[in-house]
C-alpha cells in the first residue's frame, strides 16, 4: 500500500469462484468497506473449460448482492423462485435481508463481471428477501469516457437499483479514439470513494493505478482526475461512511458471532432437507433452489475470531 496526496493504493488478491479467477479488492485488512459497500470482486475476463462458472446454491443474510455484467451471461436462481439470465450492461440486485439462497450458472464460457455486496443497515438487515433485475441503466458521457450509473446518483442521473444506504457506483469506459482519455469526475464530499482499475493503463490524480488495483479516496474529496489509455475500464464506488460495525464471514453479514453460528446451523439443516419445517421452524432460507448443482457447505467457525469492521 502507498499513500500520495491522500490517495491510498490497495492491491487485490486472487481467488476462485465457481471456476472463474477473481480479483478481490474488498474486504481486506486495511480496507473493510467503502460506505456500505463491503465486498468487491472483479471476475474475469476468463473462459474456463466447459461448463464454465458454476456456483451451487448457497445462503446470504444481512446484505444485498449486486452484479454488474460486462461480458457473458449467467443464470440466477434463488429460493424465492426467481430465474433470471443477466446479460452485458445489466444489473442483478438480490436483497438477502433475513435470509435467501441462490445459485449462479454461466450460460457462456466467457464471463466478465463485477460482484459487489452492500451491507444492509441495522434498520433493514432483517427485511424479507427480494430479487430485482435491471436491464436498463442510465448512461452519459464525461470527458472521453462513456459512463454507466450503476447505483445511487452521479452526474445528475439516478440508477434504478433499490438500495438502503446513501451510496453510488459508476462504470467508466475510455474511448478507443482518445489517446489518452481524460476526465474530471465530481464527487460528493460527504462520501468516501474507491477507484478500481479493471483494464488498461489508468492514472488517478496523476498516480499510476495498476490493473486490478484499487485507490481509496477519503471523505472530503471533491473530484477525481482520470487519465487512461484508450479502451480502459474502471469502476468507482462510494458512499456515506458506515458507522455501524459489521461482521462479515463466508456469505453472511451480521453483528455478532452468535448470529453467524445460528445462520450457519440453519443453512446446513436446510441444505440437507426439502421439508418445509425443520427442527420445528419454517425454513429461513426459503424453498430449495431449483438448480441441479450441489449446495455449498459453510466452513467451520471453530477457532475463528471475527473482527468487526467499522
Amino acid at each position: 500500500m502507498s499513500e500520495s496526496k491522500n490517495l491510498q493504493r490497495f492491491p487485490t488478491r486472487i481467488a476462485d469462484v465457481g471456476g472463474i479467477p477473481i480479483h478481490r479488492a474488498i474486504p481486506q485488512a486495511a480496507l473493510r468497506k467503502v460506505g456500505a459497500w463491503c465486498f468487491l470482486d472483479h471476475a474475469g475476463p476468463a473462459e474456463p473449460p466447459p461448463p464454465g462458472m458454476q456456483v451451487g446454491h448457497h445462503p446470504h443474510i444481512g446484505l444485498q448482492t449486486f452484479t454488474w455484467m460486462i461480458e457473458g451471461e449467467v443464470l440466477h436462481r434463488d429460493s424465492l423462485g426467481s430465474e433470471q439470465i443477466i446479460r452485458p450492461g445489466q444489473v442483478n440486485l438480490m436483497t438477502a435481508g433475513h435470509g435467501i439462497a441462490h445459485s449462479e450458472e454461466a450460460q457462456t464460457l466467457g464471463v466478465h463481471a463485477a460482484q459487489l455486496w452492500i451491507a444492509l443497515p441495522d434498520s433493514h438487515r432483517n427485511i424479507p428477501p427480494r430479487f430485482q433485475h435491471y436491464p436498463d441503466l442510465p448512461k452519459t458521457q464525461i470527458g472521453d469516457f462513456a459512463v454507466t450509473v450503476l447505483a445511487g446518483e452521479a452526474l445528475g442521473l439516478a440508477a434504478p437499483a433499490e438500495v438502503h444506504s446513501p451510496l453510488m457506483g459508476v462504470d467508466l469506459l475510455a474511448s478507443d479514439a482518445a489517446s489518452p482519455a481524460r476526465a474530471s469526475l465530481p464527487l460528493r464530499e460527504d462520501f468516501e470513494h474507491a477507484v478500481m482499475s479493471m483494464s488498461g493503463e489508468v492514472r488517478v490524480e496523476g498516480e499510476i493505478l495498476p490493473s486490478e488495483n484499487l485507490i481509496y479516496l477519503p471523505a472530503g474529496t471533491k473530484s477525481v482526475n482520470l487519465e487512461c489509455s484508450p479502451g480502459s475500464r474502471l469502476i468507482i464506488i462510494g458512499g456515506e461512511p458506515m458507522d455501524e460495525a459489521i461482521l462479515l464471514w463466508w456469505n453472511f453479514v451480521a453483528r455478532t458471532t452468535e448470529e453467524m453460528k445460528e445462520a450457519q446451523t440453519q443453512w446446513e439443516a436446510e441444505a440437507a432437507s426439502a421439508d418445509d419445517i425443520i427442527n420445528g421452524q419454517p425454513r429461513r432460507f426459503g424453498k430449495p433452489v431449483a438448480s441441479g448443482l450441489k449446495s455449498l457447505h459453510s466452513p467451520s467457525l471453530e477457532g475463528v475470531s471475527l473482527r468487526a469492521s467499522k
